[in-house]
């Protein structure tokens, strides 16, 4: 596949024009309206979602045998690394990221595809030993037709997280990108086109969510939903979804702690902190933004925090020394700035960052906030973007309370030296995912998914593909042969 093309995919078919019309696409490092895809309108989405419950009842991928499906899914996995500087490019464009993260990205997303194309064998039912004479049996059949709905922070690895393991079990898929950074995910569909996929077994319809958002999640012949998004989204599809018990499984937001303990490596957490905040320009639901640091380490941590941030290199993001880009768009980098104001107004003293530099791009420089208290709006509220706030703690049991006083529950750290703390403080916190000493928790083979406001349900592991799938049990009969 020479080029990718903007054009939708609906039921085996690219599609250039749409009736919601289109999509214009600015490039966040220009300010420059760039690229331009068709947007979906209802009509598109019945379209869309008829033909999935078409192919999902008579096409062979749902009742085929396993190994089909592996297969098809291993080529989409060698055609993402195939084209793999394509889509970076994309995807770094699209969204402002630096190109040297697009590229990880984008092959992680192989590597998703990779992983569930090696799971489909090694998922199944069990043999259950009841109370009677017979044989009893579970099977994980898949739950049918399947609306993912992906943000706009990691558009493409979103897709993967939730296309494969959804394909893997054997559901037909709608779905729907962020209308600010629809081209990876065209173009995902596209190479799953190439790779073999049956029609309308993958369907890609971008869309305004304002137009066509409330219309996809009520829709009858929706099965399940899975969202990648923010908690008030997350809490209105619910409600759409209730009416007709449709299976919903949420990955919301966040605002996650990273603990750092006296008796650790101060300095390694210091020089980590920025990238576990800062990366992607803070646009991530696990950005580790709420920092607390035992206070007799304190005034170490912060000055070499400082220093770490001051030196990350803010620009172009197709530079590949580039760490931090622009934000996604001017409304969005006009939030956290807000945000940046609440936080003077509270008595938020700001120690580097705050401002926009002069040239053309939505940048916004790594910003960190010290001498606010937990309840502060700025220490409550996820404002996705590059702020870091920095609060100090007495002892273990202030941490932990610290960490768990905020209505979300996603990811964190902590750093320690002591396993036996470690292990206290990693259950004690009220997340989904913890790690230790590092700020990288994330993996395609282990679960990913928060606690209280931040969701439910797991992405990755072997987890994802329980979410796609129903448990039937079946009882056979067996007469007594004496």
């Amino acid at each position: 596949m020479a080029t990718i093309s903007n054009c939708m995919l609906i039921n085996g078919q690219l599609r250039s024009k749409a009736s919601g019309g289109s999509l214009e696409l600015t490039e966040p490092a220009t300010e420059q309206v760039w690229n331009e895809v068709p947007a979906a309108g209802e009509r598109e989405i019945d379209e869309a979602l008829e033909a999935a419950t078409k192919a999902f009842r008579k096409s062979r991928w749902s009742s085929s045998n396993p190994g089909y499906r592996t297969e098809v899914l291993y080529r989409i996995a060698g055609l993402i690394r195939e084209h793999s500087e394509q889509l970076a490019l994309l995807e770094s464009r699209n969204v402002g990221k630096p190109i040297g993260d697009a590229r990880w990205e984008i092959n992680a997303g192989a590597r998703c595809f990779e992983y569930y194309a090696g799971g489909i064998s090694r998922f199944g039912g069990q043999t259950i030993p009841v109370a009677s004479n017979g044989f009893d049996y579970t099977l994980r059949v898949p739950v049918g037709v399947v609306a993912a709905i992906v943000p706009w922070n990691f558009p493409f690895l979103m897709a993967c997280w939730k296309v494969a393991p959804a394909l893997a079990t054997g559901n037909a898929v709608l779905l729907k990108p962020a209308s600010l950074t629809p081209l990876t995910a065209l173009a995902l569909g596209q190479l799953a086109m190439e790779a073999g996929i049956p029609e309308a077994i993958l369907q890609v319809v971008p869309g305004r969510s304002s137009e066509i958002g409330d219309y996809l999640v009520s829709h009858s012949l929706v099965d399940k939903i899975t969202l990648t998004g923010e908690t008030s989204t997350g809490a209105h599809i619910v409600k759409l979804a209730a009416d007709d018990i449709k299976r919903v499984s949420l990955e919301l937001g966040g605002k996650s702690p990273n603990i750092i303990f006296a008796d650790a490596d101060v300095d390694a957490a210091a020089m980590a902190a920025p990238m576990a905040v800062f990366a992607n320009t803070g646009q991530d639901c696990c950005a580790r933004s709420r920092i607390l640091v035992e206070k007799s380490a304190y005034g170490r941590f912060l000055e070499t925090f400082v220093e770490a941030t001051q030196t990350l290199v803010v620009g172009d993001p197709l530079d590949e020394s580039t760490q931090v880009g622009p934000m996604v768009s001017a409304k969005q980098r006009e939030s956290v700035e807000a945000h940046i104001d609440i936080a003077r107004q509270e008595g938020g003293r700001i120690l580097c960052g705050g401002n926009r530099p002069k040239e053309p791009g939505y940048y916004l420089a790594p910003t960190i906030v010290e001498g606010l208290g937990s309840s502060a709006r700025v220490c409550q509220e996820e404002i996705f973007g590059p702020v870091a706030c920095v609060i100090p703690f007495r002892d273990e049991q202030e941490a932990i309370e610290l960490a768990n006083d905020t209505k979300y529950g996603l990811s964190g750290s902590l750093w320690t030296k002591d396993l036996e703390r470690a292990l206290r403080v990693a259950r004690a916190v009220r997340s989904g995912v913890m790690s230790v000493n590092t700020n990288s928790s994330v993996y395609v083979e282990a679960p990913f998914g928060g606690f209280k406001r931040s969701g439910f349900g797991r992405d990755l592991g072997m987890e994802a593909m329980q979410l796609y799938t129903e448990v039937k049990n079946v009882f056979i009969s067996v007469q007594d042969g004496s």
